[in-house]
């Protein structure tokens, strides 16, 4: 890596003077646990000339519960959300999420809020200055094409946070803020699958927090695939939370990261409703995610392999989490 860029660091004292210095210094960035923004400064994919450091802000720390569900702040270390006893007890998947991302002391400072906003990443993009120079760039940064698929326009770097899955699965709700006020949408709702421009934020924006939807009745799982198990990220990843009643699946919901530019939530589960998971509704849930992931070669392991490992990984999940029902 190079050597740190000058920039300077500011700590506000609240949400408001956070989103004051955003608005007054373009190119400002965000700084919370910066497991990976301070690569990305390092590798000298990005240059601020301001980081704002918002550990111990108040507005983003906590976990309550919240109209029968729950709602955690942006803040919150990955740590602490692996640790909790609620999340643990009603939110495992999200629980098993966090305790899969990288390495302790990575979890010991990296925030929700970072990992649900994680940059994506590509092998031609994630690289020294001097390796991307070399290789003319890339179309996600200064270059003019995408290594990848060459002979298009469309950036096919992959989002590969362990958490949004998890959070997709229950539902989440994000509260966004930013300098003309405050919003709430579903989480799913603040990502784009492009590699270039996947975070769907206005400039200035933050993710404040995300309520869970209440969990009652339903069994969830996270389980996910990487080279090294004691660091890296997923090749993919899959996060499962499904109901069972008398006539087998009464509610399934999937999704996926490491596949695609964005989190992915697994469209069409509600047709496999009302039936037993037998081998034919296991079959038709494989053709549904074969059908909408798009694994490419922006990792070092082939995208077939990503296709087998992710198929697996989810029929292994499903079986478990319904035979446990």
């Amino acid at each position: 890596m190079e050597y740190m860029p000058d920039f300077q660091v500011v700590k506000p004292q609240n949400l408001d003077e956070a989103l004051a210095a955003v608005d007054t210094t373009p190119g400002a960035r965000f700084l919370a646990g910066g497991t990976d923004l301070v690569p990305n400064i390092r590798r000298g994919i990005v240059a601020p000339e301001l980081l704002i450091d918002l550990g111990g802000l108040a507005e983003l720390d906590g976990i309550e519960p919240v109209g029968g569900g729950l709602r955690i702040g942006a803040g919150v270390t990955l740590a602490r959300l692996a640790d909790d006893p609620v999340v643990a007890e009603h939110y495992p998947a999200l629980s098993q999420a966090a305790v899969e991302v990288a390495a302790s002391s990575h979890r010991e400072v990296a925030t929700l809020g970072g990992n649900l906003c994680l940059d994506t990443r590509c092998v031609f993009y994630n690289q020294s200055e001097w390796w991307r120079g070399a290789n003319d760039y890339c179309l996600k940064y200064r270059g003019e094409i995408c290594h990848v698929a060459p002979s298009g326009n469309h950036c096919f770097a992959a989002f590969s946070g362990d958490v949004a899955p998890a959070c997709l699965v229950y539902c989440a709700e994000a509260e966004i803020a930013g300098p003309v006020g405050r919003r709430r949408l579903p989480l799913r709702e603040i990502y784009a699958d492009d590699g270039m421009a996947h975070l769907k934020l206005a400039p200035g924006e933050i993710l404040v927090s995300v309520t869970l939807r209440a969990a009652k009745g339903w069994r969830s799982g996270y389980r996910k695939a990487r080279v090294r198990a004691a660091i890296d990220f997923p090749l993919a990843g899959v996060a499962i939370a499904l109901r069972r009643d008398d006539t087998g699946l009464a509610g399934l919901r999937v999704a996926l990261t490491g596949t695609n530019s964005c989190p992915l939530p697994l469209a069409g589960t509600d047709d496999l409703l009302g039936a037993p998971l037998d081998d034919a509704a296991e079959a038709k849930l494989l053709r549904l995610l074969s059908k909408q992931i798009q694994p490419m070669t922006s990792t070092f392991t082939p995208p077939g392999y990503r296709r087998k490992v992710i198929t697996n990984l989810t029929r292994a999940l499903v079986r478990e989490l319904y035979g446990d029902g």
